[in-house]
């Protein structure tokens, strides 16, 4: 998959990925929108992002978790 919007560099935030080479982490809009945020919300807020930078973060954390598997803890019952 290529993604344009979002880039990985060392000398950013230490190649965290970011939206359009600049300092705002994927990591910080999967956040904002698993707080209940709305895209409109978050547009609004940082008025700098544009719409389609949403839309790749979130194919960017679906892809992510394609590829790479983090075992979970069990789910304690009851």
């Amino acid at each position: 998959m290529t993604f344009t919007r979002i880039t990985i560099d060392p000398q950013i935030l230490h190649g965290q990925p970011c939206i359009r080479g600049m300092r705002f982490p994927v990591h910080q809009i999967l956040d904002l929108l698993a707080a209940g945020q709305t895209s409109a919300q978050i547009l609004q807020a940082y008025p700098y992002l544009e719409p389609e930078d949403l839309t790749e973060a979130i194919e960017y954390a679906a892809w992510v978790t394609r590829e790479e598997t983090v075992p979970l803890p069990p789910v304690a019952s009851g």
